[in-house]
């Protein structure tokens, strides 16, 4: 099911499956800035990474002696959320756990995800409330997609990402089996300017740790941004499918990340993991701006 926010400016879809942003397009032109979830590139736009982001180490995250295997990024994505309330301009959906998911992930909690639409901007709120007896262990991020080149303009590599820094940003890069392997290069950002290489994402995701930016705007082949994302979480990822040219970036707002190479440890003892303790509530959002809508 499908959910439609909408104001003078911008018309949003939200998916019911995954509570997933499905498209933002812009009334002034009809342009489109999510990416269309086409699986010749990636069958996603935007999906709730929730409750890991990334992958485990061997798959599986070991807590009070048990080992319980997870795919990469979790599994709220791939699961129906219920409609809890909608306006105009607001929507909100949840996901409570159920005997099937305590299998799989041993705790009892609920999941909102929120959506508020005012003048160009798209705030996304994610909220977890622990309904457990014990403290709860988790991680959550967005990895929205948005169309680069936009409108079919250009070539992507025509375009640049700015970053609210003009300093260089140093990050990591993952291994083939999706953990962090390679730590500590160095991204230089011409000034808070980086033109989009061809390259870019050959050795897929870029993650950057320590809070060195909060605001990252995807800008024209002119320097001018017209989609920015902002948020005040501790690390972030740039990510398009390595090797494919796919005509978007995903710039993504983590509360959690995948594992290294090298861990070896237990649910609890997870780099960027969150702590929640019973009943207590975790509640973080991040803003799409559309800046020439």
């Amino acid at each position: 099911m499908d959910t439609i926010l909408e104001n003078e400016i911008l018309k949003v879809t939200i998916h019911s499956f995954g509570a997933e942003i499905g498209s933002i397009v812009s009334k002034k032109d009809g342009c489109e800035y999510i990416w269309n979830a086409d699986e010749k590139y990636w069958k996603r736009s935007a999906p709730v990474l929730f409750p890991i982001v990334g992958s485990l180490k061997n798959k599986e995250f070991i807590y009070e002696g048990k080992a319980y295997p997870m795919g990469q990024h979790g599994f709220a994505r791939d699961m129906e959320f219920a409609l809890q309330s909608a306006s105009d301009t607001e929507a909100r959906f949840s996901l409570a756990s159920n005997e099937e998911i305590y299998a799989k992930y041993p705790f009892r909690f609920t999941l909102s995800i929120g959506y508020v639409l005012n003048g160009n901007s798209l705030k996304v709120i994610w909220k977890v409330e622990n309904e457990d007896t014990k403290n709860m262990y988790f991680s959550i991020g967005g990895h929205p997609a948005f169309m680069c080149p936009l409108n079919g303009k250009g070539k992507q590599t025509d375009y640049y990402l700015s970053f609210d820094t003009e300093k260089d940003l140093t990050y990591s890069l993952l291994s083939k089996n999706g953990l962090v392997e390679k730590e500590d290069l160095v991204l230089s950002t011409h000034g808070g300017m980086l033109p989009v290489d061809a390259h870019m994402f050959d050795r897929d995701a870029l993650i950057i740790e320590g809070r060195q930016a909060s605001v990252v705007s995807i800008c024209s082949a002119e320097k001018q941004p017209y989609l920015t994302v902002k948020f005040d979480a501790p690390l972030f990822g740039l990510w398009s499918p390595a090797g494919k040219q796919a005509p978007f970036i995903c710039i993504e707002p983590w509360y959690g990340r995948c594992d290294k190479e090298s861990f070896a440890g237990t649910l609890e003892e997870r780099e960027y993991g969150n702590i929640l303790a019973p009943q207590e509530v975790f509640e973080k959002d991040y803003e799409i701006i559309i800046n020439n809508a």
